[in-house]
């Protein structure tokens, strides 16, 4: 961020700080860095006290296969943390429902350069951030919100990532503070970013769930009071629904928001049901504890349709599941060894299990077959001879050992971690390694596979826009690779550099053919499947819509 920009951005915390009364600091439980969840709770009764009357309508209980690691979008990018996030909050820009298409949000319009490289938004005018029993805005949305929250992810030496640092995932795998040269606030209601090259994809970031909105305002008064924490553990944001109480593996509780600037919000309670075993959130919608539930396994399909009270929405999904390597431990950092690994594994026999009403496709790249620039001539090999003879090239011919983690939760590109873990581990057994499965509750998971503590880990992901470069960048730039645990490769990283800076379609997609080549001849992961999403809904729900990447939202859903 530049120097002016900066000054404006810590004038305007002051400012907002400096129109509440100071109140006394709160210890955290550790200096320096959050409690992520405190016994929040405590703070359900204080809301409701606060809020306007709620609308007329049925709740709605969404079955989730995880809990949200947090709520400030900059911190998180699990699929899991999105889906409870994007009920609360809003960037410039969103997708459609249903589609990639991008369309207005908290900004009306936005015009960008011939060359890429400047952006300028015009905001939305009427917004309110939600008022709460903690925080009550003053004003509405406007430009300094937009700086506070892009200022983070910009400047190391932000007031807030001083009180406060954070590892910012998505935004940093991105490499968006190497990439923009300058954010200006040109008036109360217009931003401008300007980059240091061209970018095509630059404004499919802003509807992105991590470019999520703050209050600059909110954010000054939790930095007075000591409690910069709470940016992350009661959340305030512009979406169409408002934290009330979050119990970690249990409920997350949300209520409509008044006064929401798109219109009156029809469901008046929303309730993430915990639940990570697959049949339990089967069990409960079918017993109508649930409306919606997080996608169902394949397996589970013959049940669903056969229910007349249930719709099962079906889409073929931008996703795709996968086994990492830790590419900054012996022997995974081997290439002989990881395409040893790959050959040794038998996708047909896996798939049989897994899947069995053949309703996902082996991957044989980094993103699916529907995107442009995908490479058709992949293709994966079986071979557990030459796995054995790659193997004895690269200095172990009697095998070794290493940690392969499992999956805890289902998804619907890898329906049972476990299972695909235990079949693995016999597959190269048979070239004469020896894999320890190993598994943890689903943050802890994260958390320590991405500070690099497993050999091989499995993992996914999903896209929303529809381009190769959602899979690529943020999953295998040298920008992701910040521990050297991940991928980099100066070949490959040159060749994703150019596709973005590249407005003619059929270049940008014959480089994207290019980075495949590279990434197949490394191997940095085993890649496994894409599959089709089934996301069932009881038959009283209306409005509902499937997203390509699974992702639900609520906004314009409610209850006969």
């Amino acid at each position: 961020m530049s120097a002016p920009c900066l000054d404006r951005a810590r004038a305007a915390l002051t400012m907002a700080a400096q129109s509440h009364l100071p109140c006394a600091p709160v210890p955290m439980s550790r200096p320096g860095l959050p409690p992520l969840f405190a016994p929040l709770l405590m703070l359900a009764t204080a809301a409701a006290s606060a809020q306007a009357t709620l609308p007329v309508g049925k709740p709605i209980v969404y079955c989730s296969e995880a809990s949200p690691e947090g709520f400030d979008p900059g911190l998180w990018d699990s699929t899991s943390t999105n889906n409870a996030v994007r009920q609360m909050f809003q960037g410039l820009l969103g997708f459609e429902r249903g589609g990639t298409a991008l369309v207005p949000r908290l900004a009306e319009r936005w015009t960008v350069s011939q060359d890429a490289r400047v952006f300028t938004f015009t905001l939305r005018r009427g917004v309110r951030f939600h008022s709460r029993a903690w925080f009550t805005p003053s004003r509405e949305f406007n430009a300094d919100d937009v700086l506070f929250t892009f200022g983070r992810f910009l400047d190391p030496a932000h007031p807030f990532n001083k009180a406060l640092p954070g590892n910012f995932i998505y935004p940093n795998n991105l490499g968006l503070a190497k990439l923009v040269q300058q954010l200006e606030k040109l008036d109360d209601h217009t931003v401008r970013f300007t980059l240091r090259e061209p970018n095509v994809v630059f404004l499919s970031w802003f509807a992105m769930p991590f470019a999520g909105i703050h209050s600059a305002e909110y954010a000054a008064q939790l930095l007075q009071r000591g409690e910069p924490h709470k940016l992350n553990n009661a959340p305030i944001g512009t979406g169409p629904f408002a934290f009330r109480s979050y119990a970690k593996d249990d409920v997350l509780r949300l209520e409509a928001s008044p006064g929401y600037w798109a219109g009156p919000v029809r469901t008046p309670k929303l309730i993430f049901a915990i639940a990570r075993e697959p049949n339990v959130r089967i069990q409960k919608l079918l017993a109508g504890e649930c409306q919606v539930s997080a996608p169902a396994r394949d397996i589970d399909v013959p049940v669903l349709t056969k229910r007349a009270d249930i719709q099962l929405l079906q889409v073929q999904a931008l996703n795709i599941s996968y086994l990492s390597f830790n590419l900054a431990r012996a022997p995974t950092n081997i290439r002989a060894v990881r395409e040893a690994l790959d050959i040794a594994i038998d996708r047909p026999a896996l798939f049989k299990v897994l899947f069995p009403r053949g309703d996902a496709t082996p991957a044989t790249s980094a993103f699916p077959p529907a995107i442009p620039g995908f490479d058709t001539t992949l293709r994966n090999e079986y071979d557990p001879e030459r796995a054995r003879r790659l193997l004895a090239e690269a200095g172990f011919p009697q095998g070794f050992a290493l940690d392969l983690w499992a999956l805890p939760i289902a998804r619907p590109t890898n329906p049972n971690g476990l299972l695909l873990a235990q079949m693995i581990q016999q597959d190269w057994a048979r070239i004469g390694v020896r894999a320890s499965i190993k598994t943890y509750e689903w943050g802890e998971y994260l958390k320590r596979a991405n500070k690099g503590e497993h050999d091989v880990y499995m993992s996914g992901w999903s896209g929303e826009s529809g381009d190769a470069d959602e899979f690529l960048t943020p999953n295998l730039s040298c920008a992701a690779n910040r521990s050297g645990v991940k991928f980099c490769n100066a070949e490959f990283e040159r060749l994703i550099d150019t596709a973005r800076a590249t407005p003619d379609a059929a270049r940008r997609s014959a480089l994207y053919v290019q980075a495949q080549q590279i990434f197949k001849r490394e191997r940095p992961w085993i890649p496994f499947a894409h599959s089709t999403l089934y996301l069932p809904v009881r038959a009283d729900v209306k409005g509902f819509v499937i997203n390509p990447n699974g992702g639900v939202e609520f906004e314009k859903v409610w209850r006969e």
